[in-house]
């Protein structure tokens, strides 16, 4: 009993955390739905996993950030940044980077074309970035994509970042500018990280559905008519609320 009150003190602690302003040298990016315990699929093995995961990765857009887009390791460990320009596409203006695999070609230019349409159509950047670390850009990825720069402006931008972390714990994990955090707060992050991102949901469905119904639930929410949402609209959305 000591045990679970001292887990639930310390994941409550990373939730918070977990959407700290930018610019914060503790800013994290979430990773889990364990953070609040909301989804019943997973089970302790994960949320000790995906707990010590977040502590050690920090945010896109922290301007005094270390390691960027890092997966779990224990506390004691040493986590070393990654910056790999030489893992970007040599094609400027990507939406969607595949440095691991996990979208055919078709549902790769899919969701590039669907977040090309939202940011025309509403100014909402959405960016997904697949990989395996250490294969990752890391560092690199902010002057690709011109995000989380000290004195930028423009800060409604969402990245998701997909990681299988060795098949375990969550595969989603979003880093969330400022300007988006109003439209889609913090509990919307956590529902949709329960949703679509544990274990047993990729091994049912596919990590690619994952990816393309976390994307779905985004843009749908941020071209509704309120611009806001705490909950994630139901699968089937249509192609109106889509912007297509």
């Amino acid at each position: 009993m000591a045990l679970l009150k001292y887990m639930s003190a310390a994941l409550m602690g990373v939730s918070v955390q977990a959407f700290a302003p930018i610019g914060s040298p503790s800013t994290l990016l979430p990773s889990s739905p364990s953070a609040s315990s909301l989804s019943a699929t997973v089970n302790n093995d994960d949320i000790t996993s995906s707990f010590s995961r977040r502590s050690a990765m920090y945010s896109l857009a922290g301007l005094t950030m270390a390691p960027l887009f890092l997966p779990t390791l224990p506390a004691s460990a040493r986590l070393e940044g990654v910056n790999k320009p030489e893992l970007l596409p040599s094609e400027a203006g990507l939406n969607v980077i595949q440095v691991e695999k996990f979208l055919t070609k078709g549902q790769e230019k899919r969701l590039n074309d669907l977040t090309t349409k939202l940011e025309a159509d509403t100014g909402f950047r959405v960016r997904i970035l697949c990989q395996a670390y250490p294969k990752t850009p890391g560092l690199a990825i902010r002057d690709y994509w011109d995000l989380g720069k000290e004195g930028a402006k423009d800060d409604k931008f969402v990245v998701l970042v997909v990681d299988e972390f060795g098949g375990k714990g969550n595969v989603l994990n979003f880093n969330v500018g400022e300007g988006v955090k109003f439209a889609l707060p913090n509990v919307f992050w956590t529902r949709l990280s329960s949703k679509y991102g544990t274990t047993f949901f990729v091994k049912e469905n596919g990590i690619d559905l994952a990816i393309t119904n976390a994307i779905e639930a985004i843009v749908t929410c941020l071209r509704s008519e309120e611009e806001f949402c705490v909950n994630v609209p139901d699968q089937g959305v249509s192609l109106k609320s889509l912007g297509m």
